[in-house]
């Protein structure tokens, strides 16, 4: 398992597991499954509804707690009282203290970004966080949060794929060393990514599945990624992309795939608050 070093001196694993969307009902299975297999990165958020299967599942598994990494968000009903947010997180994780706790979205009409970005200092202050980070985070609204506080974020969890690639947030966030997280990384099949014709000769080529590609693709662009899925089976899948290298021509055929703007398959940051 690769890591990436973070600004704040930490390092995070590079390829995680993703919560969005899993059945609170089915998340302690999942999560479960998804530890034996190998991964210990968990990406979850207080909106999922789902962190309490998370725990249990990591408090079940005697994995030593050194060993994981866990994310969790703050909402955007809660940016005006996030101690109290992640408080309620760590409850429900039946944890001290969160590896990364993040921003989830900048809900700019509502305007409390930076004054949780504030508090979310604080918290690392005291220990309940070890990094932090924003998630959703356009060029504006890091601007504005860079131009208030001298602590930048550690990580932008954005949309990311290949039809999608949000260059300017991506060489705005490399100059202030902030890491990238990709989410939706196999643009969450609304579109025929792992039919196109680059990722399938890719795919071909080194003998893997054209789910595996692209999450190579993701790895060797530095991004830190967790695909998410219900499956054991497609868990393995994903998790085994660390014995094979995309060349430099592969790499620019999928970059290449970028549709300028057009290829975003969730909300747009300023729509959601």
């Amino acid at each position: 398992m690769d890591s990436i070093s973070l600004n704040d001196g930490t390092t995070i694993p590079q390829l995680g597991f993703g919560v969005f969307k899993v059945d609170p009902a089915e998340t302690e299975r999942i999560v479960t499954e998804a530890l034996e297999v190998g991964y210990r990165h968990i990406d979850t958020a207080a909106i999922y509804g789902n962190e309490e299967g998370v725990g249990r599942a990591i408090a079940a598994s005697g994995i030593p707690r050194g060993e994981l990494y866990i994310t969790t968000k703050l909402w955007n009903d809660r940016q005006d009282n996030a101690p109290a947010a992640l408080r309620r997180s760590l409850d429900k994780l039946g944890l001290e203290k969160v590896d990364l706790y993040l921003i989830h979205w900048p809900a700019p009409a509502n305007d409390r970004y930076v004054e949780a970005w504030e508090a979310l200092v604080g918290l690392r202050r005291d220990g309940l966080t070890t990094s932090i980070g924003v998630a959703n985070f356009l060029v504006p609204h890091l601007e504005k949060l860079l131009a208030s506080s001298d602590v930048v974020p550690a990580v932008d969890q954005i949309e990311l794929h290949p039809a999608h690639q949000q260059p300017a947030t991506i060489a705005l966030a490399r100059e202030r060393g902030i890491a990238i997280e990709s989410w939706g990384p196999l643009g969450q099949a609304k579109y025929p990514l792992l039919e196109n014709p680059v990722i399938v000769a890719a795919a071909s080529a080194h003998g893997k599945s054209a789910a595996q590609v692209v999450i190579r693709w993701h790895l060797q662009s530095g991004f830190i990624v967790f695909p998410k899925t219900n499956h054991r089976e497609r868990m393995i899948e994903n998790f085994e992309v660390f014995d094979f290298a995309l060349s430099d021509a592969e790499m620019a055929a999928i970059t290449a795939l970028e549709a300028d703007g057009a290829g975003r398959v969730g909300s747009h940051p300023d729509t959601v608050n």
